[in-house]
């Protein structure tokens, strides 16, 4: 977390750099962003982060009888596929797309030209889908406790690995749900600078895939259950979504709200074209 957010301000200071270079002939912005709300909400998002990297840090090593009671039966049944597993190398293979996938939106920016006369816009949102992915993650683990399916028999990871608090916070999958964020968030900016570009495809199914295989990864390394990385999955990509969906100017073009009043009833219509 801590690289995640020294990589996002140091874009955001080339962002502001970068953009006092443009052309006058401006792109029109498909979201409109309030410098005070957002900064609250990204502000917000970084200091829940802060707390529930605290609470992580809090968690104590699981003892060797807490360990003793760690064993298959316990285990959900949709979640025994990888219970024992462990690999060092799955593990660090993972870092690789995790990695990769922070530079997603950076790189449309960077290539884009619509994307980039709004580079410090874009910037301040990537920064806030991240904060609030961020936030929802180590507050979880931080105050859910689950062993991480390498701690159980079988795994071939020393006891004293398996006792350590750092395994103690399987649910749920951070690194999963870091990865859905910034690659939906990238393949939702582009489609929406872009609408037209036959591109966008591609760029959606490299959204899709780059976290379902840091999913499979971490599962494979023994990290998480397989629930753990379909919810990081699904909250990284809602929040990738749901961000810049949220600040869209053109939200509530086709609603319409009519005030309404008739003999026995008054109040507000609401119509919303299709």
């Amino acid at each position: 977390m801590k690289h995640l957010l020294t990589l996002l301000f140091a874009t955001l200071v080339y962002a502001q750099v970068s953009a006092q270079k443009l052309d006058d002939e401006e792109f029109v912005s498909p979201y409109k962003t309030s410098w005070g709300k957002d900064a609250v909400i990204t502000g917000g998002g970084i200091g829940l982060t802060v707390l529930g990297y605290y609470l992580i840090t809090q968690k104590e090593d699981l003892t060797l009888a807490g360990l003793a009671t760690r064993t298959r039966d316990k285990v959900p049944f949709f979640d025994r596929g990888n219970v024992g597993y462990y690999s060092e190398k799955a593990d660090k293979d993972s870092y690789k797309p995790f990695n990769v996938a922070f530079g997603y939106p950076i790189l449309l920016m960077l290539v884009n030209k619509n994307e980039r006369q709004k580079i410090g816009q874009i910037t301040g949102l990537y920064l806030q889908t991240m904060s609030i992915t961020g936030a929802l993650f180590t507050l979880s683990a931080g105050a859910i406790h689950r062993s991480r399916p390498l701690v159980y028999a079988g795994s071939g990871a020393s006891t004293d690995y398996k006792l350590s608090s750092n395994n103690q916070r399987s649910f749920f999958a951070g690194h999963t749900a870091a990865t859905a964020a910034a690659s939906f968030f990238a393949a939702r900016v582009y489609n929406d600078f872009n609408p037209d570009s036959k591109t966008k495809y591609v760029v959606w199914a490299v959204a899709a895939a780059t976290p379902a295989l840091v999913g499979y990864l971490r599962y494979k390394a023994g990290m998480h259950f397989l629930s753990d990385n379909i919810l990081g999955y699904a909250i990284g990509a809602a929040t990738g979504i749901l961000v810049p969906q949220l600040h869209k100017t053109k939200l509530m073009r086709n609603v319409s709200i009519t005030p309404q009043a008739g003999l026995k009833y008054q109040g507000l219509a609401v119509d919303y074209n299709f």
